[in-house]
């Protein structure tokens, strides 16, 4: 029986034949609409999910239009939901983690190896931005690891403007270049307006270092110049971080670690991703104290030239992706490998609400620092819990595990408060659920209440524009009897790896939208 293509591989193949038939390489078509040659290939080989934008850019290079696509429908998803789960499941290494530490492997002069790197959107957007400025990168390993080699001098007027506005891991090649350029430009972060304010915590630690950054001047760009002067002269520095936020703090660790000198960082989240950071950072000779604390000290070295292999620990977001599948759809799933030290507050909570989870005896990463345990989560039922239910800095509940608690209070009995206060909007997107048939009450834009039982109904639904409210949604879906539909599932392609084939591998039904 013949398998059936995915959309991807669809979309790859009918590129890959326009190419061939214009006689052109994958190097020349990359050039021709401005990308990388293997994220060329990651497209004809079917690899790669592709935004509308991207086949605008093919379609316009070929003179053709590749695909007619209703944007409303684009990378949708079928979910016959009502279905009890069941299984184990395995999860991947940390994509937060993934960007900062291939922005630090700009930091070496020599390969860095980084063993089983989370394959999805936002770490392929950052690998086409340094493969743009002449980094070479190989997969290898059955495209499980990711070998990186720098160049003698960084091409940054070729820079992929277009893929490094579509990330805000952006932001992290500030610390690494302050060391390697004198003057650079680097787009607004995620392709948003985010203007002077919303980079302060980052211009007011790397100034330590020498750099000026101006956000007005040229609309949508960061201006980079760096003070020679200040760079060079060695005294201890001491950085008061006025956020305690994580890529802040890996900014600052980045730009310390070529520093040869002593810095004290005072504020810093000694969060998943930054401590992953830390220990490549520590890998390639620099030491730094603290780094499961808010008040590192880092002693820095002149030059970094070595060759380095690092496993990046288990992502705590996708493991709590999973725990709330199970309990949403009251089924019993065991997750293998979830870093407990960044659960630890969450599971506390969920054990309020009468969530029965065991746990296995701790065992190790394969970088041999974080601690991993297995998780059985089993059918509960659940209560609200008596307080509200709000994220604080490491090691307070993680700020991207808040929305996967407003799906599973839906199913649990009595009014549950949750207080999203970081980020102005995304309580907003909570309310979707209410179309599943959630009683979801928005009392501004920080603050829902959430009131459970649900008895869940099928929609369809476009895929609210942020990456974990648009897993809630789908997990709600898995939970809803009967066929909902979920539209331009790009977000959730963003970050996380094969979610919907690991889902499948659970007994999930979901099936793509036919229409290409």
């Amino acid at each position: 029986m013949k398998t059936k293509l995915t959309y991807q591989q669809e979309i790859g193949k009918i590129i890959a034949k326009l190419r061939s038939d214009r006689g052109l390489t994958q190097a020349e078509l990359a050039e021709g609409i401005s990308t990388s040659q293997s994220a060329i290939h990651r497209i004809e080989q079917g690899d790669q999910n592709i935004s509308l934008e991207m086949i605008k850019r093919f379609s316009e290079f070929f003179g053709n239009q590749i695909l007619s696509i209703n944007t409303s429908i684009s990378q949708g998803i079928t979910v016959e939901g009502g279905r009890e789960l069941s299984g184990e499941i395995t999860i991947n290494t940390s994509k937060n983690a993934a960007v900062g530490l291939l922005c630090a492997a700009l930091l070496n002069k020599g390969k860095t190896t980084l063993r089983h790197l989370a394959r999805i959107e936002e770490v392929y957007r950052i690998i086409e931005v340094l493969e743009s400025i002449g980094v070479k990168t190989r997969w290898k390993n059955r495209k499980r690891d990711l070998e990186i080699i720098p160049p003698a001098e960084l091409s940054l007027d070729n820079m992929d403007m277009e893929a490094a506005r579509r990330t805000r891991s952006i932001i992290m090649f500030m610390g690494p270049l302050l060391h390697l350029k004198k003057h650079f430009t680097l787009p607004y972060a995620g392709g948003c307006s985010l203007g002077i304010r919303t980079i302060d915590p980052h211009l007011r630690a790397l100034k330590h270092f020498g750099l000026e950054v101006d956000a007005i001047t040229i609309p949508g760009s960061y201006i980079c110049d760096v003070k020679d002067d200040t760079l060079k002269n060695y005294p201890d520095r001491y950085i008061v971080l006025i956020e305690r936020g994580d890529t802040v703090t890996e900014n600052a660790l980045m730009a310390a670690a070529l520093y040869p000198g002593h810095t004290t960082i005072v504020g810093a989240s000694p969060n998943y991703m930054v401590q992953d950071v830390g220990f490549l950072l520590e890998k390639f000779g620099v030491k730094i104290r603290g780094l499961d604390s808010t008040t590192m000290e880092i002693d820095g070295v002149a030059e970094i030239n070595k060759d380095i292999e690092y496993s990046p620990s288990e992502d705590p977001i996708e493991a709590m992706s999973f725990i709330a599948t199970a309990l949403t759809t009251n089924s019993e799933i065991t997750i293998l490998r979830a870093p407990i030290e960044f659960l630890e507050i969450e599971l506390e909570v969920l054990s309020s609400m009468n969530a029965k989870i065991e746990k296995s005896p701790e065992y190790l990463s394969h970088n041999d620092r974080t601690r991993l345990v297995d998780l059985t989560v089993k059918k509960s039922m659940l209560i609200a819990p008596q307080d509200k239910i709000h994220p604080m800095p490491f090691p307070g509940l993680n700020i991207d595990n808040l929305p996967f608690f407003s799906v599973i209070a839906a199913c649990a009995k009595g009014r549950t408060l949750i207080h999203d206060w970081v980020f102005e909007n995304r309580a907003i997107y909570i309310t979707d659920l209410s179309k599943l048939n959630a009683n979801v009450e928005l009392l501004d834009a920080h603050r829902v209440y959430v009131e459970g039982p649900t008895s869940w109904r099928a929609t369809e639904l476009v895929s609210p524009p942020a990456l974990r409210p648009a897993v809630v949604i789908l997990i709600a879906m898995l939970a809803a009897p009967g066929t909902s539909i979920l539209r331009n599932t790009y977000y959730i392609d963003r970050g996380y790896q094969d979610f919907v084939n690991r889902l499948h591998h659970l007994g999930a039904e979901i099936s793509p939208l036919t229409g290409i």
